[in-house]
């Protein structure tokens, strides 16, 4: 198999001799020709078939598809229209009426509600536990699927897949990892026993904050099936040109991680060092909780880093107003880097209690820590931290 960068740039390109054309265009269409009896006709990975409806299939989405299951090592690769559409769409064409569903604690906010609204209007039994319950596989029930995002949003916990992986693989119980923290670089859930590896490719995969989209891996052809028909009943497909824009944006995922990763340690240890920061949350500091696990089943320790300072929620809040090359934004991943008070944004909508309960202080800071150079942005954080 070809390296992971090669891979990036060439894996599911569509160029056709006659307009020579180097990358994959984008194909602006609602509808195809059918019947398309041509023998030469390009066939849709995931169905087959020659292209029908862009709901359905589409070449430029399918392109983004093969080299997305190609960068996680996975047979099928499907997308969506927004990470959540990704989650959504993937439960409610897995989980039947009855279904146990065993999950971590801290979630993302919305994955959070949903799940809460599928046991209110779908008759599904959902019972949430601490990271380190998974991680110690402390199970007294038998479960059909267990839901985890392998680093978590917004405190960096990291779930030990190679455990978890070989639990759920002796029990015949399905594992669905969100793995947007992580991204394909730095680790491959199915290479772990994970059933569906899944993306909010918004974040890491696309790369530039211009585009909202999902994504899927797996290597069960029974699954693939049923989320791809799902997608088709529910509607979240992406159209062409976010499809486009995360297809460019994959190809330099490699070289972004790298300055991601190597970003983020840095200004995690500046954070360390400071005397105004109680606390700071980043798997790649040797005294972080998550470390020994991190260093298994990671092969970089990500761009996401988040620190408390001593001062609670109102310093946080004008720490969050002195930076002046961070930028003040929800969502992460980009090649700038994002700071935002989870309190405020990805689990706004959860009451003082349940961020307690998830262990998120309310005056954490999290950062995503873009590609500048790593001399400014500590600059930055410096002056900031100081008030």
């Amino acid at each position: 198999m070809k390296g992971f960068n090669t891979r990036a740039i060439h894996v599911g390109e569509i160029v056709d001799k006659r307009f020579g054309n180097v990358v994959t265009p984008i194909f602006q269409d609602s509808t195809f020709i059918h019947p398309n009896d041509d023998p030469n006709a390009y066939l849709d990975s995931n169905s087959g078939e020659p292209f029908l409806y862009t709901r359905v299939g589409n070449p430029t989405v399918n392109s983004l598809e093969m080299k997305y299951a190609s960068l996680e090592d996975a047979k099928f690769g499907i997308s969506f229209s927004s990470g959540m559409a990704t989650i959504s769409t993937t439960l409610l064409s897995l989980i039947k009426k009855g279904s146990r569903i065993l999950s971590i604690n801290q979630l993302y906010g919305q994955t959070y509600r949903l799940f809460l609204d599928l046991i209110k209007k779908h008759g599904i039994e959902v019972d949430f536990v601490s990271v380190n319950e998974i991680n110690s596989l402390d199970i007294n029930k038998r479960y059909d699927m267990m839901y985890v995002e392998s680093v978590t949003n917004p405190t960096l916990q990291v779930i030990d897949l190679i455990e978890l992986g070989k639990y759920c693989k002796e029990r015949d119980i399905n594992l669905i990892v969100d793995a947007t923290f992580a991204s394909p670089f730095n680790q491959r859930p199915l290479e772990y026993g994970a059933d569906v590896s899944l993306h909010s490719g918004t974040k890491y995969i696309s790369g530039h904050s211009d585009v909202v989209i999902g994504l899927l891996s797996t290597n069960d052809e029974e699954i693939r099936d049923k989320v791809f028909n799902g997608r088709k009943v529910y509607g979240g497909s992406p159209d062409p040109l976010s499809a486009y824009l995360a297809l460019r944006g994959l190809k330099t995922l490699g070289l972004r991680m790298e300055r991601h990763n190597k970003n983020a340690m840095e200004l995690a240890k500046f954070l360390s060092d400071s005397e105004k920061v109680r606390k700071v949350y980043y798997p790649g500091l040797p005294d972080f909780e998550y470390h020994e696990i991190a260093k298994k089943v990671l092969k970089g320790y990500g761009g996401m880093v988040s620190f408390e300072p001593k001062g609670g929620f109102e310093c946080a809040k004008k720490i969050m107003k002195s930076l002046t090359l961070a930028v003040p934004a929800p969502s992460l991943g980009g090649v700038e880097t994002l700071v935002t008070l989870p309190r405020e944004t990805s689990h706004a909508s959860l009451s003082s209690e349940e961020l307690r309960r998830m262990g998120i202080p309310e005056g954490l800071i999290r950062v995503s820590v873009g590609i500048e150079d790593i001399e400014d942005l500590i600059e930055d954080f410096k002056q900031a931290i100081s008030c």
